[in-house]
């Protein structure tokens, strides 16, 4: 008898799935798992999708700042989130801090390490190159080897003020001494420019808001892709969503998939206020929006699953396996109508709707249902 057995579940290619978990971990899947029985049994009915738990991979939710934060349930577990990776809200001085308020968290957290020492105190965080600290950041890594999976580095001009890429060289200088751990690197508005934040990053390394509307985004004034951004890609420059409240754009979503450059990983650049009062909202939204310009459902949850736990290297999570935790998410995708914002506040109507009904977490099982009645 398995503690938990999901019956009757379908995957995202419609085919049938059941689950048996036994602990925190996947102990059995098939398409039938003939005779088998659970202390807690979710009979889907052939009806409702189950796939990896999803991972959001750019998320704020270090609760005692002031401009980005949030809960990390908030944008977590209650939304069909098993895993949220905070991107950079905390540096050196504070990210054992937020590491502390994590453990009591239903959802899994992990970090990007801020490359400022003092994370994002203020929007021009890294406008003081000597908060840029070799020490400081090495220790802090060497203190907390399991919550921080990578290094961020905010490479746009509010951030930056003066010193261009340095803070970005600086972030591939001590990941490499790290053991390669990943860089995620936001950009924004110019200077830097684009292209010289590109020609710095390498394979593996990962750009988030890369299908952002801005002028120093990835397509020009005449609608079409700036050619180093095919070099970037080509040479494994990993392209993530990063959604945010100014970073996504239908139109440069379209351009870039009709020129073939899909995002690997798809997340939220999620805080508490554009996730009360939009564009963000939560996860399900964001992959609705997916779907709208033209990805499969297939090609979505892997965005959401698989994709960001090989991004940062979380070798028990993003698939369903045995042995794998028992991190999972049930949701129902149904026919409807509901508008959809991108960060220029363009709007199309979605006709596919996603909904999240259960978020299983290291094998304990939320019902999401319940908590809206």
């Amino acid at each position: 008898m398995f503690d938990v057995l999901i019956k009757n579940g379908k995957t995202e290619r419609e085919q049938p799935i059941e689950i048996g978990i036994n602990g925190s971990q996947i102990a059995a899947l098939a398409p039938k798992l003939e005779g088998a029985s659970g202390k807690q049994e979710i009979d889907l009915h052939h009806e409702a999708y189950v796939s990896a738990g999803w991972i959001d991979d750019h998320a704020h939710c270090y609760e005692k700042l002031t401009l980005y934060y949030d809960d990390p349930d908030e944008d977590g577990y209650k939304t069909g989130v098993t895993t949220v990776i905070d991107a950079g809200s905390t540096g050196a001085d504070n990210i054992r801090d937020f590491y502390n308020i994590t453990r009591d968290k239903k959802t899994n957290v992990y970090a990007l390490i801020n490359i400022g020492r003092t994370g994002i105190l203020a929007q021009d965080e890294l406008g003081d190159i000597s908060k840029v600290n070799k020490e400081a950041l090495f220790d802090a890594v060497h203190d907390l080897p399991d919550f921080i999976v990578g290094i961020k580095a905010r490479e746009s001009h509010s951030v930056v003020i003066d010193n261009g890429i340095k803070p970005l060289l600086a972030a591939k200088s001590y990941a490499a001494l790290l053991g390669n751990l990943p860089v995620m690197v936001h950009v924004g508005a110019n200077p830097p420019e684009l292209k010289d934040i590109m020609q710095a990053m390498g394979k593996g390394d990962v750009l988030t808001h890369a299908y952002n509307g801005k002028p120093n985004g990835m397509v020009d004034e005449h609608g079409e892709i700036k050619e180093f951004i095919y070099d970037a890609y080509d040479r494994g420059v990993i392209f993530d969503v990063g959604h945010g409240t100014d970073s996504f754009n239908f139109k440069t979503m379209r351009i870039a998939r009709d020129h073939g450059l899909d995002p690997k990983s798809l997340s939220t650049d999620i805080y508490h206020r554009n996730r009360e009062n939009g564009p963000v909202y939560d996860m399900a939204t964001t992959m609705e929006k997916m779907l709208q310009v033209g990805y499969t459902l297939p090609e979505v949850i892997r965005m959401v699953t698989f994709a960001p736990a090989d991004n940062f290297h979380l070798l028990n999570k993003g698939r369903l396996r045995p042995g794998k935790d028992a991190d999972i998410t049930i949701y129902n995708v149904t026919d409807g109508e509901k508008t959809l914002t991108d960060s220029n506040g363009n709007t199309e109507t979605g006709h596919q709707l996603i909904t999240p009904i259960r978020t299983i977490v290291g094998g304990t099982v939320y019902d999401l249902e319940e908590q809206h009645v």
